[in-house]
C-alpha cells in the first residue's frame, strides 16, 4: 500500500492502491487519520467537459435472442438532445421512445427487441437539432457454442496474474499513440511495463503444467490514467480492451484460444467506481450518474456500516457515497439508469467474449439494491456464470460479515438478501496465516482455521467460495511466512485440498517474494517473461534448485487435485485439532478418500488415528501424495514438524 496506516488495518482492508503523491501523507497513528483525510478539501482530478468531441453508442452493438427483450442505448454525440430520433422499419424491433439527460450531448434510446428479431442493422435517423446523424446499428446472433460460459467452480484451480506484470508477448503494442502514458519503464513499480495478453497466451503450456484449469486477469479493459493505469482498476472506458493489452477483438480470441486449451478465463470487473478519464465523467450525462461532493471525500472503508443496526446515517454515508480514490469517481448506482448502463455492460462482454466468470472487486462498496439487481440480471442470462466479489474486511469482523455479501442463510437485512455466489474467502486466509505463523491454542493457531470453517453454515454453499493466500494487494505469502519454505508447502498444500475453489498469485510457485507497502513491491514482474530477462523462471533450467523444488511441489498437487474429482467436489470432515495437529478428510461416493494431516508445530508428532475411526474403516493402508511414499500402518502416524502429508488412501 503506498499510504502508511497501522499494520492491523494495512493487512485487513482495501485501500486505494495508487496515491503516489499522497504516500505518507497520513501517520500511522489512529483512525482518527483516516477521518482527517476524508474531510480534507482535495480538487477533483478533471473537471467535466463542456462538449462531446465525438459520437458512440454504448452498447456498441447487440444480440437478438436475448432473454431480456430491453435494450437502452446511450447515445453520446455534441448536441444530440435537441435531435429527433427515427428508426427504419425492422421486423421485431420497437423504438419504445428516447429520454433526454441533463447533458446536452446524450440521448437515451429505449428499443424492445422480439424473439422473433433476426440478426441485422438497425437504421437510426437522428434529425432536427444541431446533430444530423445517420448510425446503423449492428444486432447480431447470439452464439451456440457449448464451450462458451463454462462457469467456474470448486473442480477448478485459479491463477491470478497482472498482465502488465506477467509476460510481453507483443512489443508493439508497449506504447501506443494517443494513450496518456506515452512510454514503458519496468524499473519504476507504477509505471508500465509492457506485459499483454499475448504474453499470457504463450505460456498457457506452463501454466497447465501446474495443473492450473482457469486464468484470473486483472482488468484487461481501458485504463487510459496518467498515473499508475497499469493496474487496471480505474477503467476508462467500458467497451473496449486497453490497448497495451492488444485489441477488444483480440481478447476474445484470447478467451477462444483459453478454452481451446483447457482454460477458462476470470473477468475482473469494478462496479463501484471507474477512472476519471471516462468520457462519462468527463462529459456526465448527468449529475445525478456520480456521487458529488464540494471537494474530494475520501470514505471510512467500514462495510459493517451496510448492515450496523446502530449505525449512523453520516457513518453509512460515509462509506456509501464517498469516493474510492481521489481518481476514482463514485458511481450513484441508486440511479436506474446507471444500474441498466452497468448490466448491460457487463452481459455485452460475456456474450461478445464467452468468458466464464466474473471476479467484482470492492463488491461490498456498491448499492445493495444494485448488487441485488445485477447479480440477477446476469444470473438470468447466464446461470451457469462464475460470480465472486472481494469482500476485503478485518479478521474482527468475521464469517457473518463476509457470509452476508454472499447468497447466505440469513433473512434479509434492511430488503437486501445477496445473490452472489461465492466470497473472495479473506477469512479462511486470516486463519490459514494465523496457523502458520501462531503456537495453537484453543481457538487460536492452526484452530482458527478450524473455527472458521465451522462457520460455512451461513453460507447457501461455501464450496462457491474463492479461497487464496495472497494477491496483489497484500504482502506476498513468502514474505509474511518469514520465506520459510517448509510453511509455505504447509500453505500450498491446505490451498489445495481445502473446500471452495483454491487462487494461486503468480509467482508464489517460484518463491516470488515482497511486501506490500508500497504495494508495487508485490508486482513485480515475472522472470523470464520479457526478452531482455537474465533467466527465464518459466523452464526448469531458469529457476534456482529451492525455486524448482516448490515449482514440483505445486505442480504435484495441483495435477493430483485435476485428476482426482473427490479434492474437487468431495466432501469435507475435520477433526477438532490435537494440539498443533490438524486432520481433515476430502470424500466421496465414488470410494475416494484423502486424508490430510497438518502440523505447525516444531516438533514431530505421533498421531494416534483411532478417533478417525469414521473416515478410515475399510482402509489399510495409503500413498503420500507429494512425495510418493507408501504409509502401510494408518494405525498411527508420524507428521515432521511444519508439514502436511497429504495421503491417498486405499483399501
Amino acid at each position: 500500500m503506498l499510504l502508511l496506516f497501522p499494520a492491523d488495518l494495512i493487512s485487513s482492508m482495501k485501500f486505494p492502491t495508487f496515491l503516489p503523491l499522497l504516500a505518507g501523507a497520513l501517520l500511522a497513528t489512529a483512525p482518527q487519520a483516516m477521518a482527517t483525510a476524508a474531510a480534507a478539501p482535495t480538487a477533483l482530478v478533471a473537471a467535466p467537459a463542456k462538449a462531446a468531441a465525438s459520437t458512440r453508442i454504448d452498447p456498441t452493438f447487440w444480440w437478438v435472442g436475448m432473454k431480456n427483450p430491453k435494450l437502452q442505448l446511450l447515445v453520446h454525440s455534441p448536441g444530440i438532445a435537441d435531435s429527433k430520433l427515427s428508426l427504419a422499419a425492422y421486423p421485431g424491433v420497437t423504438l419504445e421512445g428516447t429520454q433526454k439527460l441533463e447533458s446536452p450531448n446524450y440521448l437515451l434510446v429505449n428499443l424492445t427487441i422480439s424473439p422473433e428479431a433476426k440478426p441485422g442493422k438497425l437504421q437510426l435517423s437522428f434529425t432536427g437539432g444541431k446533430t444530423k446523424l445517420k448510425y446503423a446499428y449492428e444486432l447480431r446472433q447470439r452464439s451456440t457454442d457449448k464451450s462458451r460460459v463454462q462457469g467456474i467452480n470448486s473442480a477448478d484451480f485459479i491463477y491470478f496474474l497482472m498482465p502488465d506484470r506477467f509476460a510481453n508477448g507483443d512489443p508493439k503494442n508497449d506504447v501506443v499513440k494517443g494513450t496518456k502514458v506515452d512510454h514503458i519503464a519496468r524499473d519504476s513499480m507504477y509505471a508500465r511495463h509492457g506485459g499483454d495478453l499475448k504474453g499470457i497466451e504463450q505460456h498457457f503450456d506452463y501454466l497447465k503444467s501446474l495443473g492450473v484449469t482457469a486464468i484470473w486477469p486483472t482488468p484487461v479493459t481501458t485504463n487510459d490514467m496518467p498515473k499508475a493505469s497499469y493496474h487496471g482498476y480505474a477503467l476508462t472506458d467500458y467497451y473496449n480492451c486497453d490497448p497495451r493489452y492488444g485489441t477488444t477483438e483480440e481478447y476474445a480470441q484470447f478467451v477462444q484460444k483459453a478454452h481451446q486449451n483447457g482454460l477458462k478465463v476470470i473477468h475482473d470487473v469494478v462496479l463501484n467506481h471507474m477512472g476519471s478519464y471516462n468520457y462519462l465523467f468527463l462529459d456526465q450525462p448527468a449529475k445525478d450518474w456520480f456521487h458529488q461532493w464540494p471537494t474530494f471525500t475520501r470514505g471510512n472503508y467500514r462495510d459493517g456500516t451496510v448492515n450496523d443496526p446502530y449505525a449512523s446515517a453520516l457513518d453509512r454515508k460515509m462509506f456509501s457515497t464517498t469516493w474510492f480514490d481521489s481518481t476514482m469517481p463514485d458511481l450513484a448506482q441508486e440511479n436506474p439508469l446507471v444500474t441498466n448502463y452497468l448490466i448491460q455492460n457487463f452481459i455485452w462482454w460475456v456474450e461478445y467474449t464467452g468468458l466464464d466468470g466474473y471476479r467484482i472487486d470492492t463488491y461490498p462498496y456498491s448499492d445493495p439494491k444494485f448488487l441485488m439487481d445485477w447479480g440477477k440480471a446476469l444470473l438470468d442470462e447466464y446461470p451457469q456464470l462464475g460470480m465472486f466479489g472481494e469482500t476485503w474486511m478485518q479478521q474482527a469482523e468475521g464469517v457473518a460479515q463476509q457470509a452476508y455479501w454472499t447468497s447466505n442463510v440469513f433473512p434479509p437485512v434492511d430488503g437486501f438478501k445477496s445473490n452472489l455466489p461465492g466470497a473472495i474467502d479473506f477469512q479462511l486466509k486470516y486463519a490459514i496465516e494465523e496457523a502458520l505463523n501462531k503456537d495453537a491454542g484453543w481457538a487460536e493457531g492452526v484452530s482458527k482455521i478450524y473455527y472458521t470453517l465451522q462457520g460455512d453454515w451461513m453460507y447457501q454453499d461455501a464450496t462457491r467460495n474463492l479461497i487464496f493466500l495472497d494477491n496483489h494487494d497484500m504482502s506476498r505469502v513468502f514474505s509474511v511466512l518469514g520465506e520459510d519454505v517448509n510453511k509455505l508447502k504447509v500453505a500450498l498444500a491446505w490451498l489445495l485440498t481445502e473446500r471452495g475453489i483454491p487462487q494461486l498469485y503468480y509467482g508464489t510457485e517460484i518463491l516470488m517474494k515482497n511486501f506490500s507497502n508500497p504495494d508495487g513491491l508485490v508486482r513485480s514482474d515475472f522472470p523470464g517473461g520479457w526478452k531482455e530477462d537474465k533467466r527465464n523462471a518459466f523452464t526448469a533450467a531458469g529457476r534456482s534448485p529451492q525455486e524448482q523444488d516448490m515449482f514440483q511441489y505445486v505442480s504435484k498437487l495441483g495435477t493430483y487435485r485435476k485428476a482426482h474429482p473427490v479434492l474437487q467436489t468431495g466432501k469435507l470432515m475435520h477433526f477438532i485439532p490435537e494440539g498443533s495437529v490438524y486432520t481433515y478428510f476430502r470424500y466421496n461416493d465414488q470410494g475416494e478418500t484423502v486424508m490430510v494431516m497438518m502440523n505447525t508445530g516444531k516438533e514431530e508428532k505421533t498421531v494416534d488415528t483411532s478417533r478417525f475411526a469414521e473416515r478410515l474403516t475399510g482402509y489399510s493402508s495409503g500413498v503420500e501424495v507429494t512425495s510418493g511414499a507408501a504409509v502401510a500402518d494408518l494405525k498411527s502416524v508420524k507428521v515432521p514438524a511444519m508439514t502436511a502429508l497429504v495421503v491417498e488412501l486405499r483399501k
